[in-house]
């Protein structure tokens, strides 16, 4: 099971069955596979990645990235792994699907997942709203990345520099 100890303790006590609650923490590792999955599909795309990433050598409120490329693995409710960017590397501590195209029209279509204003601390606590909590149909056209050390803090990543 995926939930900690205190957290089972409150569903139970607000009428939970244990059959009940592993049948959520199941739900909550199948979601967070299809989010790894949604990722990892928006990263093997060709052609260039645009991110609203601070960089120190950048003055440009958009970053083009000539090369992406995402590495992950899922635990239960844990997303990580590491992303590649034009010869440097960050680890991933979690990830969602902000939007998705309609496959067959390219028309934007929000997953519902609460994109927020990309504030926070960058914990990975999932403050930033519901963290890929919808199965996701189309392509994801907007994604975002919580990355750890020498980032740490939530990206947004986009095929479509005006996207970001």
């Amino acid at each position: 099971m995926h939930f900690d100890g205190r957290t089972q303790r409150a569903l139970r006590e607000a009428g939970l069955e244990t059959d009940e609650i592993a049948a959520i923490s199941d739900r909550v590792a199948d979601l967070v596979d299809a989010d790894a999955a949604a990722l990892r599909a928006f990263f093997a795309g060709d052609g260039p990645v645009y991110s609203d990433m601070e960089l120190a050598h950048s003055t440009a409120e958009t970053q083009e990235h000539p090369t992406a490329d995402v590495d992950l693995f899922t635990h239960g409710s844990d997303l990580r792994g590491y992303l590649s960017l034009d010869g440097w590397g960050v680890p991933v501590e979690d990830g969602r699907v902000l939007t998705t195209a309609d496959a067959g029209n390219g028309t934007g279509d929000d997953t519902g997942n609460g994109a927020g204003d990309g504030a926070g601390d960058g914990a990975g606590d999932g403050s930033g709203g519901d963290a890929g909590t919808d199965d996701h149909e189309g392509v994801p056209t907007l994604v975002e990345l919580t990355l750890g050390d020498t980032i740490n803090g939530r990206i947004r990543f986009s095929r479509d520099r005006e996207a970001v």
